[in-house]
């Protein structure tokens, strides 16, 4: 029997590709991932790699027969993840109408989110202004960012219109 390459419905993070490619290749999943997280570094190729092959590698179990309907299916996975992400989101910064101590944790919430963004990209710029990060490219990082917000706009507005 062929041995085929799946994502992984059970070891998985994200979408499963990283879970698939260690099952196919036989070795330990937190390697792949490493070697993932080492590739993002890599002038953003990891990024890139693990977006392809979430679209084009079938999911396990999947029961599409041609490669169109393997990728239609993938976006739709992709898209849901996207929309329950955004989702929770929204329900992090959303204004609901709820009771005082409800508002008091949603903006508590707020805060403390918009404090660990603010953190995380003070370090990095702090980092880069003492040449920590001289491997990393980070005029190559931008457009990565860029592309992946707008795969994350369209997936979601995708999966609105047709979910």
């Amino acid at each position: 029997m062929q041995r085929r390459l799946y994502r992984s419905r059970s070891d998985r993070v994200i979408w499963g590709v990283c879970g698939g490619l260690a099952r196919y290749m036989g070795v330990d999943p937190t390697i792949i991932r490493l070697v993932m997280v080492l590739l993002v570094f890599a002038n953003g190729i990891g990024i890139l790699a693990y977006i392809i092959m979430a679209i084009i590698v079938p999911l396990e179990g999947s029961k599409a027969a041609q490669p169109r309907e393997t990728m239609r299916e993938n976006v739709e996975e992709i898209s849901k993840a996207a929309a329950e992400l955004g989702e929770e989101i929204r329900g992090t910064f959303g204004e609901e109408e709820t009771e005082v101590e409800d508002r008091d944790e949603i903006h508590r919430r707020r805060r403390d989110f918009t404090g660990i963004i603010l953190i995380v990209v003070g370090l990095f710029f702090l980092g880069a202004n003492f040449n920590l990060f001289w491997w990393f490219h980070w005029d190559r990082l931008w457009p990565l960012l860029l592309v992946g917000a707008g795969l994350l706009f369209i997936l979601t507005t995708w999966r609105r219109r047709h979910g």
